[in-house]
């Protein structure tokens, strides 16, 4: 039987900013259809590692893979979910413009768009729950609901892996719920994910394994239930109480 090829592959990757280390000989595989959390404090590399499986950084030692293929073949089998996902305009632009900016970017506006075109965008805005409001313009939605927007116009890359980097940083506290809702029902369709993400209650529910980072390296990493309650790493430890409050 063959071995299944990782959807992500990183090996001993490092990554410097000038003189300062971002990333320091990180290294981990996830396979197809797992969601991965990974979390940590501020300035531990977390979005270094994201924006290298994006191919928007050029790692100084080390390899990104995704599905076998070299980051830089692949580049169009990987969508991004920004903290803020919303897109301020200065003119009118309707939630399915915004969800067919995944396939064409503003080029859309320039072309005919085919019937395929729009059941595109309709099935993307469906699996976030949003197709009822697909002709609203995107400036009279809510921020929960400008996010599963974003999400949306990342699905219309019908991507094999998806990157989300603090999806409800931005979001009031009531409109978090609907965002991770929709991120839950992709982890159940099968969606290959990585969360950076605060959410701890999240990364413990949904995801298959959660990575602590420190200092631009992975301190530790485990099954949801393993990691919360026997961290290995004093570091993990003292993160977990001073974000748990225990």
């Amino acid at each position: 039987m063959s071995q299944e090829v990782p959807a992500i592959e990183v090996k001993n990757l490092t990554v410097s900013y000038g003189p300062v280390p971002a990333l320091l000989d990180v290294s981990l595989a996830i396979n197809p259809g797992q969601l991965v959390g990974i979390i940590g404090p501020n300035g531990s590399g977390k979005s270094t590692l994201l924006k290298s499986l994006l191919g928007f950084v050029k790692p100084d030692f080390g390899e990104v893979r995704l599905f076998g293929e070299d980051a830089e073949k692949a580049k169009g089998r990987v969508a991004y979910v920004p903290q803020r996902g919303s897109v301020d305009w200065d003119f009118p632009i309707t939630v399915r413009e915004v969800a067919l900016m995944g396939r064409y970017g503003k080029q859309h506006w320039w072309k005919e768009l085919s019937a395929e075109d729009h059941d595109l965008a309709d099935y993307a805005l469906e699996q976030v729950r949003m197709a009822d409001l697909r002709n609203r313009q995107i400036g009279q939605l809510s921020g929960g609901q400008q996010q599963r927007v974003a999400i949306a116009r990342s699905l219309c890359m019908r991507p094999r892996i998806m990157l989300f980097d603090e999806p409800t940083s931005a979001l009031d506290p009531e409109m978090i719920k609907e965002v991770l809702d929709t991120m839950i029902e992709l982890a159940e369709d099968g969606m290959t994910m990585i969360c950076v993400t605060h959410e701890m209650g999240f990364a413990r529910q949904v995801a298959n394994r959660v990575i602590f980072m420190d200092d631009g390296q992975i301190v530790e990493q485990n099954e949801p239930e393993q990691f919360f309650r026997n961290p290995q790493s004093d570091r993990t430890k003292l993160f977990l109480s001073q974000i748990l409050g225990h």
